[in-house]
């Protein structure tokens, strides 16, 4: 079972968001909150393993929530497919974004696949939206990317470019298992969370250069 918090300001957004949710087998709303602070609370209380958190509320945004919140992965919601807060949202641990108007099964699909441990639900979506503001915020390649080994690197590069681990085996000519220790090995090195962070810290360090 999977068990959320949904935290928005709007209280027919996030009835809504609860309501669909609970609609699935395999879902439950652990609670809601109507901004970060009470997000973080109930973190705490609860133990989700999802918040889906929006990124504009009172009091504390979601941005300070997610920075602040441990252990349950975190999907942004946002209006805008380019919103500046999106990319600070990943900064600070965000696990992935969808948009409010995504469709039913595909908020489904998202909650379970942040759950399962992946970070990136729309490849392209995502890496457009950390390359632009990649762009838009360059920053020297932090000395850290030095210790990765030339394949650590390179399975850093394909992460960064939305390839799964299966497509990255295929690309490299090893087995999955492998790619999996690599992209461990790297994570750990890095000190980063999950794939995501990893996509940001490709970014900024300026080994991916973003598309124009």
């Amino acid at each position: 079972m999977i068990r959320i918090v949904v935290a928005d300001d709007h209280e027919v957004v996030r009835s809504g968001y609860a309501a669909l949710l609970d609609t699935q087998p395999d879902f439950t709303v652990a609670g809601t909150a109507t901004d970060g602070a009470e997000a973080v609370a109930l973190c705490r209380r609860h133990q989700p393993d999802v918040v889906l958190m929006d990124v504009r509320m009172p009091t504390m945004d979601g941005i300070e929530a997610t920075r602040r919140i441990s252990g349950p992965r975190v999907l942004i919601l946002t209006t805008f497919d380019l919103d500046e807060y999106v990319y600070d949202a990943l900064r600070a641990g965000a696990s992935g974004f969808l948009l409010k108007d995504v469709t039913a099964e595909r908020l489904f699909d998202a909650v379970r696949v942040i759950a399962a441990g992946e970070a990136l639900l729309a490849p392209t979506v995502t890496r457009r939206l950390i390359g632009e503001f990649a762009r838009l915020r360059p920053t020297p390649r932090p000395p850290a990317l030095t210790i990765l080994t030339p394949r650590e690197t390179e399975v850093l590069r394909l992460v960064a470019e939305g390839l799964s681990n299966t497509e990255i085996a295929a690309r490299l000519v090893v087995t999955e298992e492998t790619v999996k220790t690599h992209v461990s090995r790297m994570l750990g090195k890095l000190g980063l969370r999950d794939r995501t962070q990893a996509v940001v810290a490709a970014y900024e360090s300026g080994l991916v250069v973003p598309r124009r």
